[in-house]
């Protein structure tokens, strides 16, 4: 199948996907990035809960500009339009990666369903997936002033656009990507203020940094639809709430960098795009914000893990990948019946594929020769 055909199926998910929940009236997370736009204009609180919407944004200043398209037409188009942007970024990530346009076009495939259940919510973490993968595409491809735009654009929008800083040592020209990311970020923290004014926006990065501190606070839970990480999943099966993050993030982050003390691997693609699913999956299953459509990002993750093992594919890669598939992303459906999602809710178990995939990618940084370890490229 072609690249056009993959590209038509995603319009028809982000149209469907749109239009049905603008006729049922639940689009409650596109009128919070709606009024982040209005709010911003009308130099409004960001952060506090308004009656127009049923829930609070925790999402920073910059992305006024972002949704402001959006929020200038009537809900009915801006809703579709909105989501059409965000496959847009995120096929535009999957086919920039530097591999065989056919290891590509799995990855769109592997993906589209938690696209489906991201879109149903209408979540940025489509566009922010894609923002991630550009900004690793364009380090690899030496364009270090693309790579580092992306990566201050998806930060100073959603934190977790930082990771894209993990690629930095694979740059050629790191002086070039740190003044390029500091243009960036100055250019994007006073872009807002075009349409507000200094001190709100100053203000406003504050507010946002308690609003950030605060949700995760209170994040923590046994019952919530949150939480859906390794902190989660060990809060829930010990049935300890008060469980501190601090524990496994210090252990994930050390597993994550342990990769990094093996200099002579970063020039071969595979050891790059193994630390990219590493990265993307890492994002989601250490984060006590993660919920069902945050897995857009892990499950991008996967398929890169997927897509870049040597063939013939090992049994216990096939094994994990399926196990990956039926529980983490089709976990949510109607396929299981309802206590059966439930339980999986309840525990976390969503993210159990994703940490074992991590765990395993890890391993295989840490003790395989990618010199001998062939991927094809575009």
């Amino acid at each position: 199948m072609n690249k056009r055909f993959i590209i038509i199926v995603y319009l028809l998910l982000a149209i469907i996907s749109g239009v049905k929940q603008y006729n049922h009236n639940t689009y409650n997370n596109y009128q919070i990035y709606k009024y982040v736009y209005i709010h911003t204009a009308e130099n409004k609180n960001l952060f506090l809960e308004y009656p127009e919407y049923l829930d609070s944004n925790h999402y920073g200043p910059v992305f006024s500009m972002f949704v402001a398209p959006f929020a200038l037409v009537p809900d009915a188009i801006g809703t579709i339009l909105w989501n059409i942007a965000n496959i847009s970024l995120l096929l535009w990530g999957i086919f920039s990666l530097p591999i065989a346009i056919n290891k590509r076009k799995v990855i769109a495939w592997i993906c589209a369903h938690e696209t489906l259940t991201a879109l149903f919510s209408f979540q940025f973490n489509i566009a922010l997936t894609g923002l991630i993968l550009l900004s690793f595409s364009y380090t690899v491809k030496r364009k270090e002033i693309q790579s580092a735009f992306f990566i201050a654009l998806g930060t100073l929008i959603k934190l977790y656009g930082i990771v894209g800083l993990a690629f930095f040592f694979f740059s050629k020209n790191k002086i070039k990507f740190i003044v390029a990311g500091l243009a960036s970020l100055a250019i994007l923290f006073v872009l807002p203020m075009a349409i507000s004014s200094p001190d709100f926006i100053l203000q406003s990065y504050s507010d946002w940094y308690n609003s950030l501190v605060h949700k995760n606070d209170i994040n923590a839970s046994l019952t919530s639809f949150q939480d859906i990480s390794v902190m989660g999943m060990a809060r829930r099966i010990s049935g300890n709430v008060k469980l501190e993050n601090a524990p496994f993030l210090l252990a994930g982050v050390f597993l994550f960098a342990l990769p990094y003390i093996r200099i002579k691997q970063y020039k071969f693609l595979p050891f790059q795009l193994l630390l990219l699913a590493s990265t993307l999956i890492f994002t989601v299953i250490f984060s006590s914000g993660s919920e069902s459509p945050t897995y857009i990002i892990a499950f991008a993750g996967v398929a890169v893990w997927f897509v870049t093992q040597q063939k013939p594919q090992k049994k216990w890669v096939i094994a994990l990948f399926i196990f990956a598939f039926i529980l983490t992303s089709l976990s949510p459906t109607d396929i299981f019946p309802h206590s059966v999602k439930e339980f999986i809710r309840l525990y976390s178990l969503k993210a159990l594929p994703c940490v074992i995939i991590w765990l395993a990618i890890i391993y295989q940084m840490m003790v395989e020769d990618f010199d001998a370890y062939p991927i094809a490229r575009k």
